[in-house]
This record gives structure tokens, C-alpha cells and sequence, in this order.
């Protein structure tokens, strides 16, 4: 049971409206703005702060944010962003590699060095206390200009905030996700946890 009871999708038209962008990247309205319509205009700048982070601008796809998004919810220990990220990912052109293989992004093939970098800026950035270091850095200058590298703390920025939300409040998983997390994300031991 969360901690706050959801809205329905209904309860803030303003919000029901912005809410559509969330039909493209997980196929429904997640539980968490529902929840933040208790305070529309919190659900209102949420939802206007993820589309400008997940705004595809060039090299830091669509998939790459969402995978960046995974590592960051998985070093947090959210279970359900972590399924919100996987099967954005999925839903945003991901590698069938990449998605089987997300958790040895670190040695498996799959995942370029210039990716590599960047899940391990999100794993660095989204631990507490923080972990960026200069070789990190370093390593990021060699693959992504400043304005990709904002765009990817943009993301672990954004899901620094839904990992303790979506936490706090024991968010209800959708079916969807559920099963995403299921078939990525299982075979090294994801649960629903709380998320029921």
C-alpha cells in the first residue's frame, strides 16, 4: 500500500494533458504523477522537468538515457524506477544485448567504451556520498562534449528525485513495468519489493 493514495488520471486536466507524453515512453500514466497531483503543480513541473532531461538532442539517444537512468535507479536501490527505466529503454530502440546484459554493461561487448563512461558517471554521480572523480572526468571528455554530459546528469539528476519519491512513498508498479522488470531485470534477483 503507498504511502499516498494515487488520483485518478482525471483529477487535474492540466496534468491528464502533459501526462500523455508518458503513453510514448512507458505506455501509461505512471502511479507517481498520480500521486503528485495532490499538488498539481508539483505533478505539472515533474512531468515538464522529464520531458526537457529525456529530450533527445544527438548522441545521448533515447535508449542511452533511459539505460543511464537504470544504473542511477539501481545504485539507489528503487525497484520501481528501475523498471520504469528498463522498459523505457526497451520501448526507445534499446539493444536486445544491451537489455539482456544491462548489468555487465561494465564488460559486455555489447556496450561501447563512450557508453561504458556514461553508466558509470550515472553509477559515480547517483552514489552517496558522491563519486565522480577526475578519472572520470577525464574519461567522459574523451566520448561527450559539455552539453551531452549535462544532458546525462540531467537524467541521473531527474532520477535522483523519482529513486527517493517513488521509494518514500512505496509506489504502486504498473502491470507493464512489472513485466519489463521481469524479463530484464529478474535473473539477478529484481523484485516488486514494496512496490505492490
Amino acid at each position: 500500500m503507498p504511502l499516498v493514495t494515487p488520483l485518478s488520471p482525471d483529477h487535474d486536466i492540466e496534468t491528464k494533458t502533459l501526462a500523455e507524453f508518458f503513453n510514448e515512453t512507458l505506455g501509461f500514466c505512471p502511479n507517481s504523477v498520480l500521486t503528485m497531483q495532490h499538488r498539481p503543480a508539483i505533478s505539472k513541473a515533474f512531468i515538464n522537468l522529464n520531458k526537457a532531461v529525456m529530450e533527445n538532442q544527438g548522441r545521448v539517444t533515447s535508449s542511452l538515457k533511459r539505460m543511464i537512468a537504470w544504473v542511477s535507479s539501481n545504485a539507489t536501490g528503487c525497484r520501481y524506477c528501475q523498471a520504469h527505466a528498463i522498459r523505457a529503454a526497451e520501448r526507445y530502440g534499446a539493444e536486445q544485448e544491451k537489455l539482456d546484459n544491462i548489468w555487465e554493461y561494465k564488460t559486455h561487448p555489447a556496450f561501447s567504451p563512450a557508453e561504458r563512461i556514461a553508466l558509470d558517471f550515472s553509477l559515480a554521480a547517483s552514489l552517496i556520498p558522491n563519486a565522480v572523480t577526475e578519472e572520470i572526468k577525464t574519461e567522459l571528455y574523451q566520448h561527450w562534449n559539455e552539453g551531452e554530459i549535462v544532458e546525462m546528469l540531467g537524467v541521473i539528476s531527474l532520477f535522483g528525485y523519482l529513486n527517493r519519491w517513488n521509494d518514500s512513498m512505496g509506489t504502486t508498479l504498473e502491470e507493464d513495468a512489472i513485466a519489463s522488470g521481469n524479463q530484464y531485470l529478474e535473473k539477478k534477483g529484481w523484485e516488486i519489493g514494496k512496490h505492490h
